[in-house]
């Protein structure tokens, strides 16, 4: 991971430091190789991703929205959005992720910051989020089976007591009811990920029904 990821600032965030892949794939590449697997899905950890990008800018620029609570930073990818409710002053930061490569990622990303994240590192899908004021969910309507599973579970947790919040640059299964949109950004992004050098992102609180 060391060897083929830089520290480095995603445009957006520049006081988060993180573990970054200069190129999709080389680190593809060595992914497979590692694993002795073809066809994996890419990298996700290794890439500040627009979503995660527009949380974290929220969570620093209005802390107030997580000070004092207890905040879980669902599918973190490299943890970007738990780490900035940490710097902002939330009470306890849980990252989840399924991904062992993502889960070293979030360990070294964590050090990097000097923050704290506890790590839950099993599928959170079967039942309701229980134990938490906030959840953030960056980027995750961009696969129809993923999108459903996810914004059910949301529904179930919101409906439970958390408030969510959900970045989006406009992927295809964003559900087009159920959304208060609370802010917007531009993330500038690289070619080889989103065939653009921006998207317009959108921060909505996910609304109960």
């Amino acid at each position: 991971m060391r060897d083929q990821t830089i520290l480095a600032h995603a445009p957006l965030v520049p006081e988060i430091a993180l573990r970054l892949a200069t190129e999709v794939t080389p680190l593809w590449q060595a992914t497979e190789a590692i694993l002795e697997k073809s066809g994996l899905p890419p990298p996700f950890w290794a890439f500040a991703w627009p979503g995660g990008q527009a949380l974290a800018r929220l969570l620093l620029d209005q802390p107030e929205r997580v000070r004092g609570k207890i905040v879980l930073d669902f599918a973190a990818g490299g943890g970007i959005g738990g780490i900035a409710a940490a710097k902002s002053g939330a009470a306890k930061v849980a990252v989840n992720e399924i991904d062992a490569f993502a889960l070293a990622a979030i360990r070294l990303n964590a050090e990097a910051n000097d923050v704290s994240l506890d790590v839950v590192d099993r599928d959170l899908l079967a039942a309701p989020a229980a134990g938490y004021d906030l959840i953030l969910c960056g980027d995750v309507c961009y696969e129809r089976p993923m999108a459903e599973r996810v914004l059910a579970w949301l529904q179930a947790s919101v409906a439970a007591g958390a408030e969510a919040l959900v970045a989006d640059p406009g992927r295809a299964y964003l559900p087009k009811t159920g959304l208060e949109e609370i802010a917007s950004y531009d993330v500038p992004t690289p070619l080889d990920l989103e065939n653009r050098t921006m998207m317009m992102t959108r921060v909505y609180r996910f609304l109960s029904r």
